[in-house]
């Protein structure tokens, strides 16, 4: 039986409905992949009768999903920022609120200025590509300690040419130079408690679980950091890190007991704190 461009999305719509917030959306990236169009093709010719192979096609996709497997596993890519990066099971998958960092990172950073920039943690490199790609006079220093995640970060920027962008394999700042100096550090380090339920369910149980998980309060990354970086900022740079939405506090007396000025923490999309930024005071 052909089945039609339309009748398939309602189909897996509802299927998907049982594990998928994004059903919709979700059944659409699928299908478009299966037929290499876009979801604007899809809702241009929804009376589009489907070929066996491709209606196969698509239910192998669709039966990945129902089982629980991220959509952006499946297709290999998620969007960020102004960016499409390839992702693997080795790194998070980008998420929006994460781009609300980049956007506070911005707003730090003047505009032509040819600052040292380090993204730590960098996963799929997102933070550190989307920069670079804004500030091309910056110089982008992006680490991360696992190294299958390290190898997609320098892919995603050699596909998207952005050759102001270095990658080293490092646990947070520890194998760098004593004397590095950077005007600005990025982070979106693991932030969940380690007993949280949440890593059970859900896209999370497909993703590096030391990417996700920090300790018995969901900090230890978190209060390295902080430690670490006064060593490795200039005077008068900026840090700015992701946090869980109810650790704002906490991660605001670090950053003032750390020595940092200039402390705030700002909401998400969702309207949640998400990201602490601090200031050391200017030479």
């Amino acid at each position: 039986m052909s089945l039609t461009v339309s009748q398939l999305l309602d189909d897996a719509h509802r299927r998907l409905q049982a594990v998928s917030d994004s059903a919709r959306l979700d059944s659409e990236l699928l299908l478009a992949r299966v037929l290499q169009r876009s979801r604007t093709w899809l809702h241009t010719w929804p009376e589009k009768p489907m070929t066996p192979a491709q209606q196969q096609a698509f239910a192998t996709l669709l039966q990945r999903r129902l089982q629980g497997e991220p959509v952006a596993h499946i297709l290999g890519e998620q969007d960020f920022w102004s960016l499409s990066l390839q992702i693997s099971a080795a790194t998070l998958i980008p998420r929006p609120d994460t781009e609300r960092l980049v956007e506070l990172a911005l707003e730090r950073i003047p505009p032509q200025a040819n600052w040292s920039i380090a993204d730590l943690g960098t996963g799929s490199g997102a933070i550190a590509l989307a920069l670079a790609s804004e500030c091309p006079a910056a110089q982008v220093l992006a680490t991360d300690r696992d190294a299958a995640a390290l190898a997609v970060a320098q892919h995603n920027a050699e596909r998207l040419g952005l050759t102001n962008v270095r990658f080293v394999l490092a646990d947070w700042l520890a194998a760098l130079a004593p004397d590095s100096r950077f005007d600005l550090i990025a982070s979106n380090p693991p932030y969940v408690c380690e007993a949280d339920p949440h890593l059970a369910q859900g896209d999370v149980r497909f993703e590096p679980h030391h990417a996700l998980a920090a300790g018995a309060d969901g900090l230890a990354a978190i209060r390295t950091l902080v430690t670490q970086a006064p060593g490795h900022i200039r005077p008068g740079g900026w840090l700015l890190l992701e946090h869980g939405y109810d650790q704002g506090e906490a991660v605001r007396h670090l950053l003032h007991d750390a020595g940092f000025t200039e402390v705030a923490d700002f909401i998400d999309y969702g309207g949640n704190p998400r990201v602490a930024v601090g200031r050391l005071p200017p030479g």
